[in-house]
């Protein structure tokens, strides 16, 4: 079979193919058209919902950003100059509920984009810093359940904190071993060991505290948490990052 019958056959079979796909469509008009229109559809709502997305997720972070930044309103003393236009606040207490009503806000308003889980854990913080410490706890509890490890375990580790300054230390020391067993990279296990350490010296426990003291200087001495216990084993001894 010579090229030039090769290359009409070809040819042929290309207009039979595209024949019968014409043939198809013609005769299956609306089921092509229902498909069609099923597929635009759904690249709308892929692309909607990433426009959406996307916005709310600059909205949100605007939002926790304005926030954090009445957070960092400066204090000022009782009589102190403040230069005209600065912003201030006379008390922690009172900052932290200012804050609070933006992180809440944030949180609650976008409580699914991250920026939104984030307000919600600093929501808990200022909490505890304006006094309001049943709010914190339900707060943080609803923080420390969430799907972000990261952000759950900060919260636990503020909610075992606020456990020891409200007198609840049995769920304080639930928390830090629960911290211990599943360490995160925001809190690692040393941390939360050291942590639960003081809070048994503050209780008048010292032995219990120098166990825990001496099992993270062993197991790694050289760590910032390993140098911590060390001292607290011997204060009187020089910080190990300051010998020569």
């Amino acid at each position: 079979m010579d090229q030039q019958t090769k290359q009409a056959l070809k040819h042929d079979q290309f207009i039979d193919t595209t024949q019968q796909g014409l043939e198809w469509a013609s005769e299956n008009r609306q089921t092509v058209i229902v498909a069609s229109s099923i597929l635009i559809a759904l690249l709308l709502i892929v692309v909607g919902s990433f426009v959406i997305y996307n916005n709310r997720s600059n909205a949100a972070s605007v939002a926790f950003g304005s926030a954090m930044q009445e957070y960092q309103t400066p204090l000022a003393e009782p009589g102190q100059q403040v230069p005209p236009g600065v912003k201030t606040y006379a008390s922690a207490a009172e900052r932290a509920k200012a804050a609070n009503q933006l992180f809440m806000a944030a949180a609650d308003k976008y409580s699914m984009e991250p920026d939104g889980k984030t307000a919600r854990y600093f929501g808990g913080l200022t909490y505890i810093e304006a006094g309001n410490n049943s709010a914190a706890e339900s707060t943080l509890k609803q923080v420390a359940s969430g799907w972000n490890s990261e952000l759950a375990s900060l919260a636990k580790l503020s909610l075992a904190n606020l456990y020891r300054q409200t007198g609840q230390d049995a769920q304080a020391v639930d928390l830090y071993n629960e911290l211990t067993a599943k360490p995160t990279t925001s809190v690692p296990a040393g941390l939360a060991q050291l942590q639960l350490a003081e809070m048994y010296e503050s209780q008048g426990k010292p032995e219990e505290a120098k166990k825990i003291y001496a099992k993270l200087k062993d197991k790694d001495s050289k760590s910032a948490v390993g140098m911590l216990a060390a001292q607290k084993l011997n204060p009187s001894a020089e910080p190990a990052a300051l010998q020569r």
